[in-house]
């Protein structure tokens, strides 16, 4: 465990982006080998299908911007994170969720959560976009670059669990259905040392009692709240059975990517890549009503 680092969190608006003009890059990308929007609406209607009438509560990710939802498998909301044990951190290229500062979509990407989900549509400067000659979070072979968007999820359980590698991590043997809750930040990579640094980022401490990442933003906005699920691709053409409180905050944070690096060299995660995009949800009847 890390004592907490006072080096000043510096955020910054940012944008993903591939062309570059004399002071900046501007948003668009264009992704090789992106599946047809029939594959990705054949795995909406598999979705549909295979929870029609099944009792699902409420999925993730969805447009935190739109409130509206029918599904009506509640459940309490988790408590605030203060009272619940940090057990696993982990981040996805590409913001999962949509909203807030980051609506532009990725595209379809190969249909498994690769090169899909939302970046962020504002502006880095050109020596922000510099490249960088490090094979950054490398594992699963495809290396993050400058100007990537990430949605890092920070998450808690009220279960008696310390961090740890996989969302296994969040539950125990005496604690099988414990209130989870996520603290989802989208942040985006520069090549700036006067960025957030994503060691300070992911910083845990005990607290009263439980582990928390006491660096969590608190300047990016107003979180938006609702309950859901987890996420991921494997969910494309299934349902999440497992219920989480969400909070996803609307702005990014810029982040030194080359601290993202040597995260991935060493954490007690064992994460060394980007994990998927799970396709944004937009049933009603999958999605709960946010209250706002």
């Amino acid at each position: 465990m890390k004592a907490t680092n006072t080096k000043k969190l510096i955020f910054c608006n940012s944008t993903y982006a591939v062309a570059l003009s004399a002071m900046v890059l501007t948003t668009g990308t264009v992704y090789a080998k992106s599946v047809a929007d029939s594959v990705i609406a054949e795995q909406r209607e598999m979705l549909q299908k295979n929870t029609e009438g099944k009792g699902f509560g409420p999925q993730s990710p969805r447009d935190i911007d739109q409130d509206y939802g029918t599904n009506l498998r509640n459940f309490a909301e988790a408590p605030n994170r203060s009272n619940l044990n940090l057990c696993n951190i982990h981040f996805h290229k590409n913001a999962e969720h949509k909203g807030g500062e980051f609506t532009t979509y990725a595209g379809n990407g190969d249909g498994k959560g690769t090169n899909t989900g939302y970046v962020y549509n504002g502006k880095l400067t050109a020596a922000q976009l510099a490249p960088v000659k490090a094979k950054i979070c490398a594992a699963k072979g495809n290396s993050l670059q400058v100007g990537d968007t990430l949605e890092v999820h920070f998450v808690y359980s009220s279960a008696q669990v310390k961090p740890a590698p996989t969302l296994g991590a969040c539950l125990t043997e005496s604690t099988m259905n414990p209130s989870l809750r996520v603290e989802g930040q989208v942040i985006v990579l520069a090549n700036d040392k006067y960025a957030l640094d994503f060691d300070d980022l992911t910083d845990i401490e005990q607290v009263n009692g439980y582990y928390q990442a006491p660096n969590i933003p608190i300047n990016t906005g107003v979180a938006v709240e609702y309950l859901g699920s987890t996420t991921g691709p494997g969910y494309n053409k299934k349902a999440s059975p497992l219920q989480v409180s969400w909070s996803v905050r609307p702005q990014v944070a810029v982040v030194d990517i080359n601290s993202v690096g040597k995260w991935c060299d060493d954490n007690e995660f064992n994460e060394d890549h980007a994990h998927g995009v799970r396709n944004l949800v937009q049933n009603p009847k999958l999605l709960s009503p946010i209250v706002k």
